[in-house]
């Protein structure tokens, strides 16, 4: 797996300090998010220089903010010596600057119904940020524009679905009435519209480099946690997290929740066995969705595992993300430093319920079968009981505390007007202030 057959990856992972893997898929560390997107821009036009008339699909929104200005800076600049030196010290060497214009672009997802026209729909962000901004041909791609998706009688989607409500019920119950009627047999025809945009992205052999961010469920596209791994492009519902997600495109959580989705499946992303894949993920709320689809066997219910059976599938990640991985939070714990209670508390209560048992009820065997937990008896010094028991008093007492009535209290002054050098005062007399709207 650290064998990388890219140069750019290579460059990039000794750069990160050449790690060992223990996870199902391998994954490249960089320092911060705007590198995210000079690694991911750079692997990408490495992939283009050998793919000149690929199939490729680009994630939308705030994802690929960075990846974006990278590639145009790149691009732009490609005979600037800055830039030149740039590209070599991270692996990309290549004797000509890539042409895009042969790229057949696949487009990932879309809210349904949506115009084409309105700012924040995937259409037109895509039109403005990979057709016009990259100079990719639009007469190769492979769009999603829910006007020229037929319905029932000619009629458009906001005379068939009032208030842009889709009913999918009547997939299999009867109608009531003409507008359930037309509803039905717009639903069909919706659905046989997925069945020939997946038919035309298997005709094309599959999505060669795919890239795309991964939500807070672990969703990659739209296919949300319990997705089945053979899913292709349909039309359909998301949860609660990711209408959470989209409220702020959408305009607030009332719209979004009634909102539904076209998107390429799971199976739709592998089906080319040697497509390159790239996930990239930052921050710390991202990292339980991470852990699961690179650490856990494959499951439905983390819809980025189905990654594991491509060899040239990826994660690229900030180091907070990486540092939480099982290995390189090994790696850090066994760095020369005193075990402190919250950690042991930690460490104890995760192999409680890997083990499905109560913290007094396991056994040393059961601590010294973690690799976390070996090494905190090796630091501490302590008893396995010890340590238990220790710990499970710690968190009782947390509970306990918390559950317990507040009563006869009052609200600490942080800070006062009248001391202005106090650190809260000065914090606030720093920040800018807000402009009027």
């Amino acid at each position: 797996m650290q064998n990388f057959p890219s140069s750019v990856e290579t460059a990039f992972f000794k750069k990160a300090g050449s790690y060992e893997f223990t996870t199902h898929m391998p994954y490249i560390l960089v320092d911060n998010f705007p590198r995210l997107g000079m690694l991911t821009a750079l692997r990408f036009l490495e992939w283009v220089s050998q793919n000149p008339d690929g199939l490729i699909s680009l994630p939308t929104g705030k994802t690929p903010e960075y990846f974006i200005k990278w590639t145009m800076h790149f691009l732009q600049h490609w005979d600037d010596r800055d830039a030149k030196q740039l590209r070599e010290d991270h692996g990309l060497i290549l004797a000509k600057k890539p042409d895009l214009k042969g790229l057949q672009f696949v487009q990932i997802d879309e809210f349904y119904p949506i115009s084409p026209e309105q700012h924040n729909s995937f259409y037109y962000y895509i039109r403005n940020f990979y057709i016009d901004g990259f100079g990719l041909d639009e007469k190769k791609a492979l769009l999603v524009n829910c006007d020229d998706i037929r319905l029932a009688d000619g009629k458009s989607f906001k005379e068939v679905f009032p208030g842009n409500i889709v009913d999918l019920s009547l997939r299999y119950r009867e109608c009531k009435n003409e507008l359930d009627r037309q509803q039905q047999d717009s639903i069909f025809l919706i659905d046989d519209w997925c069945s020939g945009y997946e038919k035309k992205i298997q005709d094309k052999g599959g999505i060669g480099f795919f890239l795309g961010g991964i939500g807070p469920d672990g969703h990659i596209a739209f296919n949300i946690k319990g997705s089945d791994h053979y899913s292709t492009t349909r039309l359909t519902s998301t949860n609660f997290e990711t209408q959470a997600v989209a409220a702020t495109d959408l305009g607030g959580i009332e719209i979004s929740r009634n909102r539904l989705v076209i998107t390429i499946g799971l199976a739709t992303i592998t089906y080319n066995p040697t497509a390159t894949v790239i996930i990239i993920a930052a921050g710390e709320a991202k990292v339980p969705v991470v852990r699961s689809a690179v650490e856990k066997k494959k499951h439905q219910q983390y819809p980025a595992s189905v990654l594991q059976d491509l060899n040239h599938a990826r994660f690229f990640v900030t180091r907070g993300i990486a540092g939480a991985l099982s290995r390189r939070r090994l790696e850090y714990f066994r760095a020369p430093r005193s075990v402190d209670d919250e950690l042991a508390d930690e460490i104890l209560a995760d192999i409680s319920c890997s083990r499905n048992k109560p913290l007094l009820k396991l056994t040393k065997d059961d601590i010294e079968a973690d690799p976390m937990g070996r090494e905190l008896l090796l630091k501490g010094g302590a008893g396995w009981n010890t340590y238990a028991e220790a710990a499970h008093g710690r968190i009782v007492a947390k509970i306990e505390k918390g559950l317990s009535p507040v009563s006869a209290t009052t609200r600490r002054r942080i800070f006062s007007p009248a001391s202005p050098r106090s650190a809260g005062a000065e914090g606030i007399s720093r920040m800018p202030s807000r402009p009027r709207s």
